[in-house]
């Protein structure tokens, strides 16, 4: 490996160096050319520019140098070349602005001998091509002759170098696995002895020694390896105590356990605690601290070592990065009437804490959601039977109120018991082949009145031969009603929405598109839980209950599908779903 590391470095200094030499040499020769030319020109064309008859000499030049020559007039006009004659030559582009003319022409100007290179790609032959290009003219600027070569011969050496250079690597690679056998045969009887005695002391026999004396690395081997022998013999039993005590320890263990010596550092952390804690490397010998930053663990481990009592627990938070709940149980090691460590437990509660957070929390946007509606039913009804009847005027929008808010109560029911069934597997679907276009005709149209009282315009843009989907019509139909209603609902008067569908990966991607108010980028992760609102008392203005997007995401889920949103705050919002695809060789329905 070495050597062929080496020869790849020589390989690419010589193939650079040899690059730049040929390339340099290639330009030499090529300018000492293109001085011939120029004083060929010089001698043989006493006429103006303006005479198409340079293109005989241009193809002389070309045919004697085996290159290609161009000349070029001062205003940039093409009179000859070796490669082009007759009707090409005259429709040929002005090469007044390439590279190497201008520099040519600005060193006439600077120096009275303008020579101009330049090294790029032909698009008209396909190849590097180098140009050299020269004023020509005895008492006055006439024109530009240029020569112009192919850089192939660069290439063609650096393909011999490299057939070269992989042979020889490829050789000394033999050379070396030659060697290194030779080497192997000459140490391996001795490493065959040290591999027998490490065998025996494996199958616990302490007692084999190894004979080698020589005064080598392998005499050393040798020697630290009977130094290692007798310092396990002597260390066993240690090991075994410990080994058995610890052990005793885990065995009765199910959740994250961590012990300590008497000095606060780790002897012993298990696989669990450590992924509970994402420790990284080996902890033992390290203070808890180092490991985890968290003051409160570091606490309660100098607590138990310094103080002689029960378990103690606590609760804790650590962030790493997510936030995680844990129930720590600590006890010491007490051995003697001595404190010999302790040995900490650790259980994860974090979703059970999540869940109590979540059952709180729902408990109480329920309470609101009920008695808010509830409050208004009773305070109208009181009013009216309190003598407000005999007001018909004023009864009748007492009496629409209450139906209004009992309808309300009505829908947060549904949509409760909808969430339930959905969240405990007892709300059936049956997943059949469908097309998506005729059911998003027909929750528009059901929406079309909505729509029309706020001057909104629905579109939609689904692709005629757009894949049939797996899917409960009806469910579908009730995520599409709650996604529609909402993008109407919060968007401003005149403006549209639009409903477009396209295939993604073997799923089809609805897509909802509004330009109303727009969600703030902080509720975003947030709007699929239920009973959380962006904008909270719009949302209740619009009669909303809270729960129709945690609907649809259960919905989307128990369909193999995701749902996500983006959002820009006063522009608009795009909620998106996806649908698998019915396969072609697929059933045509499942349940789920």
């Amino acid at each position: 490996m070495i050597i062929a590391v080496m020869l790849f470095g020589i390989y690419l200094y010589l193939n650079k160096s040899l690059r730049k030499y040929s390339y340099q040499r290639i330009e030499t020769n090529l300018i000492k050319q293109t001085s011939f030319a120029k004083s060929y020109i010089e001698e043989n064309f006493t006429k103006k520019i303006q005479s198409y008859e340079l293109d005989k000499i241009a193809d002389k030049i070309g045919r004697d140098l085996g290159l290609r020559v161009t000349i070029i007039g001062i205003d940039g006009t093409v009179f000859g070349d070796s490669e082009l004659d007759g009707k090409k030559l005259i429709e040929v582009e002005n090469h007044l602005y390439r590279p190497e003319v201008q520099q040519a022409l600005k060193g006439f100007s600077a120096a009275k001998s303008g020579i101009g290179k330049s090294r790029r790609f032909s698009a008209t032959i396909k190849k590097d091509m180098l140009y050299i290009a020269s004023v020509f003219g005895k008492e006055k600027l006439q024109g530009v002759v240029r020569l112009s070569m192919p850089l192939s011969e660069i290439e063609l050496i650096s393909s011999h170098l490299r057939e070269t250079l992989i042979l020889s690597l490829f050789l000394a690679f033999i050379l070396a696995v030659i060697v290194s056998f030779a080497a192997s045969l000459f140490i391996s009887k001795p490493t065959k002895e040290m591999s027998l005695a490490a065998k025996a002391v494996a199958d616990g026999d302490f007692s084999k020694r190894i004979s080698i004396s020589t005064k080598d690395e392998i005499g050393d081997l040798a020697k630290a390896f009977n130094f290692m022998s007798r310092q396990i013999k002597t260390r066993i039993e240690e090991v075994t105590t410990n080994k058995s005590r610890l052990e005793a320890v885990l065995l009765s263990m199910s959740e994250g356990v961590m012990v300590v010596d008497i000095k606060g550092a780790i002897l012993l952390m298990n696989q669990s605690l450590k992924d509970f804690l994402l420790v990284k490397g080996d902890p033992v010998g390290k203070k808890p601290l180092e490991i985890v930053r968290n003051i409160e663990i570091q606490e309660i481990a100098d607590n138990s070592l310094r103080l002689k009592r029960g378990v103690e627990s606590r609760e804790i938070s650590v962030f790493l990065p997510e936030e995680k709940i844990l129930l720590l149980h600590a006890t010491p090691i007490i051995r003697d009437s001595k404190i010999e460590g302790a040995v900490f437990v650790f259980h994860d509660i974090t979703e059970l804490r999540h869940l109590e957070r979540i059952r709180r929390e729902f408990v109480a946007n329920v309470s609101h959601e009920l008695r808010t509606p509830v409050s208004s039913i009773k305070g109208y009804a009181e009013t009216l039977l309190e003598g407000a009847m005999d007001d018909k005027e004023n009864a009748m929008d007492f009496l629409k109120i209450i139906h209004s808010d009992s309808e309300r109560l009505a829908r947060l029911i549904d949509d409760l018991l909808d969430l339930s069934k959905i969240e405990s597997d007892k709300l059936k679907s049956t997943l059949k082949q469908c097309a998506i276009e005729p059911i998003i005709k027909r929750v528009v149209f059901s929406l079309n009145k909505q729509a029309k009282d706020k001057s909104i315009k629905i579109q939609t843009d689904i692709p005629k031969d757009i894949s049939d989907v797996l899917a409960d019509e009806a469910r579908i139909a009730q995520v599409l009603l709650n996604l529609i209603d909402n993008a109407v609902k919060y968007t401003q008067e005149g403006d549209e929405v639009t409903i477009s569908a396209k295939e993604k990966d073997g799923f089809v991607q609805v897509d909802v598109t509004d330009t109303g108010i727009g969600i703030p980028e902080k509720d975003i992760s947030r709007l699929f839980e239920r009973f959380y609102r962006a904008d909270k008392a719009r949302s209740r203005e619009l009669g909303g209950t809270g729960l129709g997007l945690s609907i649809v995401k259960h919905i989307v889920q128990a369909h193999n599908g995701q749902v996500s949103v983006q959002s820009v705050l006063g522009k608009g919002s795009t909620f998106s779903f996806t649908i698998a695809k019915v396969k072609k060789n697929g059933k045509k329905f499942t349940k789920i």
